[in-house]
C-alpha cells in the first residue's frame, strides 16, 4: 500500500535513510517504524519510549553499510530524519503537474563525520565524505572470508558509534538468470526474471537480492530540427521580446538513450526447510508487458548476498513496513533490531545494520520481440502527439486587465525545455493555433528520460 509512494534513488545495497525512514512518509508511520517487535535478542536493539518525541526521532542517526567481497571503494551512508510535520494526506507529497513523480521525504545528511572500518588483524580502512552523507573508502578493498570487521563512526558533534564485529564464511553462486513470458498472480501478462542459485555450504540459508536494470529508449518523435530560443524577456513591455530559430541538430543525440534504475524493494529468500540449499526459479523481477522500459532492449544485473540470520531478520523486519496493508493498526510499541550502538552517549539513538556479506552477480539481456514476436510495443513513457499552442504570451509585467484563455505558449514551453519542434502548423491545428507544431521534449529528445552515452557493459 505504501510502496506506491516511494521514490528511492539509491540501490538497496545502500539502503539509505530514505529507505529506512523514507519507506514511510508520515509522522504516524515514522513512529511505527521504531515500534516493531524484536525477532531475536542476540544483537543490539533500539528502544522507543511509549510517548515518542519528534526531537528524539530527528536526532536519530541512520547508518547504512554493506561491506562485500567486491574489490571497490566501499560505501557508508549517514543521515538523520527531518521534517516530521509532513501532513498525513499522502496526496500532498505530489506535484499536481506530475502526479506520477512523488517528492522525496526530507532527510538531513550527516556531514563531517569520521568513518572507518577495522578488522581483527589491525587493518583500518578510512572513509572520506564524497558528497553530503556519503562516505567512500579512501582505497579499494574487499572483505575477506572469516575476517571480522567493525564499523566506527564519530560524528562532528563528538558522538561515537560502533558496530558488532561481522564477517562472512562462504560464497554463493547464481547458476542461471533468465527471462520468461508468463502471468503473475494478478493475471497480468509480462516477463519474469528468474534465478537459479544458492550456496554449496549447507549452513547458508539466507539470501538478499538487489538488481540494476538498464534499458534502451528510442525517442518516437525525434526530429533533425529543433528550436533555439535566445534573448527571451517574458517581462518586456509592451510585448515580450525574443529570438526564436529553427535549426538543424548537429548530431543524433537524443535519438537513442539508455537508463539504469535500481531495485527499490527488499528482496530476500530463505532455503530453511528445503532439502537442497538452492533456489530454483526464484522470481527476482516482474515486468508488465506494457512497461515501456522493455520496449526495445532490456538488461538486468542481479546481485545475490549471503546473509546471517540476524541480517536476514533485520531486513525482513524493515520490509514488513512497506508491505503491510494494515500497518497503522497492527504494530504495537516494541523494538527494532540493529547491531550498532553509541559508545559515549548511552541515550544517543541510532538505527542501522552493519553487514559484511559475500556477493555474486549475473546479467541477462532480452529484446521485446524475443518474447512478444510481431506484437505491438508498449506505449511510450510520455503520450506523444503534435499540437500547436500560441507562439507568444502577454508580458508577465503587464499591469492591465488580461483575458488570456490560451494554454502555455511555445516561448514558455521552449524556455523550460518542455516543448520541442515538430513541424509547421500549415492546417491551423489548435484552439489558439501558433505557426508551429510542437511535441513534448521527452518525445523528441530521449535525454529527458535517459543518457545518450552507451553503458560500458551494454551488448546489442
Amino acid at each position: 500500500m505504501l510502496k506506491k509512494y516511494l521514490n528511492f534513488k539509491r540501490p538497496l545495497t545502500e539502503l539509505s535513510g530514505k529507505t529506512l525512514i523514507g519507506v514511510v512518509q508520515t509522522k504516524t508511520t515514522l513512529i511505527l517504524l521504531f515500534s516493531i517487535f524484536s525477532l531475536t535478542n542476540c544483537v543490539e536493539t533500539f528502544d522507543i519510549p511509549p510517548e515518542v518525541d519528534e526531537t528524539v526521532l530527528s536526532a536519530t542517526l541512520i547508518i547504512e553499510a554493506t561491506i562485500t567481497n567486491e574489490l571497490k571503494r566501499q560505501k557508508i551512508l549517514l543521515s538523520r530524519p527531518s521534517n516530521f510535520d509532513v501532513v498525513n494526506d499522502l496526496d500532498s507529497i505530489y506535484d499536481p503537474r506530475f502526479p506520477e513523480i512523488p517528492k522525496e521525504p526530507n532527510f538531513n545528511y550527516e556531514e563531517n563525520a569520521q568513518v572507518s572500518v577495522v578488522d581483527n588483524r589491525g587493518n583500518e580502512y578510512e572513509f572520506v565524505e564524497t558528497s553530503p552523507g556519503t562516505y567512500l573508502s579512501n582505497d579499494n578493498f574487499a572483505a575477506e572470508k572469516d575476517v571480522p570487521y567493525t564499523l566506527n563512526v564519530l560524528t562532528d558533534k563528538g558522538t561515537s558509534y560502533v558496530s558488532s564485529a561481522e564477517s562472512f564464511s562462504s560464497f554463493g553462486q547464481i547458476e542461471e538468470l533468465y527471462a520468461e513470458r508468463d502471468f503473475n498472480v494478478d493475471g497480468e501478462e509480462g516477463v519474469f526474471i528468474y534465478l537459479d542459485g544458492g550456496s554449496t555450504n549447507t549452513s547458508d540459508k539466507y539470501y538478499r537480492y538487489t538488481y540494476e536494470e538498464s534499458y534502451k529508449i528510442i525517442a518516437p518523435e525525434w526530429s533533425e530540427e529543433d528550436f533555439v530560443l535566445t534573448n527571451y524577456d517574458p517581462c518586456a513591455l509592451p510585448t515580450v521580446t525574443y529570438d526564436l530559430e529553427i535549426v538543424k541538430r548537429e548530431n543524433e543525440e537524443g535519438k537513442v538513450c539508455y537508463k539504469t534504475d535500481y531495485s527499490n524493494t527488499i528482496l530476500q529468500n530463505s532455503t530453511v526447510g528445503l532439502q537442497e540449499n538452492r533456489a530454483v526459479g526464484f522470481p527476482v523481477r516482474f515486468l508488465n508487458r506494457n512497461n515501456y522500459i522493455i520496449s526495445h532492449r532490456y538488461s538486468i544485473l542481479v546481485k545475490q548476498y549471503l546473509q546471517s540470520v540476524d541480517a536476514y531478520n533485520y531486513y525482513r523486519t524493515l520490509e514488513s513496513f512497506g508491505s503491510s496493508e494494515n500497518i497503522f493498526s497492527t504494530v504495537q510499541p516494541g523494538l527494532l533490531i540493529g547491531n550498532i550502538k553509541s559508545e559515549n552517549e548511552g541515550n544517543a539513538q541510532v538505527v542501522g545494520y552493519f553487514e559484511v556479506a559475500s556477493v555474486t552477480e549475473k546479467r541477462v539481456y532480452f529484446n521485446y520481440e524475443d518474447l512478444f514476436p510481431e506484437e505491438a510495443l508498449p506505449a511510450y513513457a510520455v503520450n506523444c502527439f503534435p499540437f500547436s499552442p500560441p507562439l507568444e504570451h502577454p508580458s508577465y509585467c503587464y499591469t492591465g486587465e488580461i483575458n488570456w484563455p490560451c494554454p502555455i505558449s511555445i516561448l514558455e514551453g521552449v524556455n523550460v525545455n518542455l516543448f520541442a519542434y515538430y513541424g509547421e502548423n500549415t492546417e491551423g491545428i489548435g484552439a489558439c493555433p501558433g505557426p508551429y507544431l510542437v511535441t513534448f521534449r521527452a518525445c523528441s529528445d530521449c535525454t529527458v528520460l535517459g543518457d545518450s552515452a552507451i553503458p560500458d557493459f551494454w551488448e546489442d
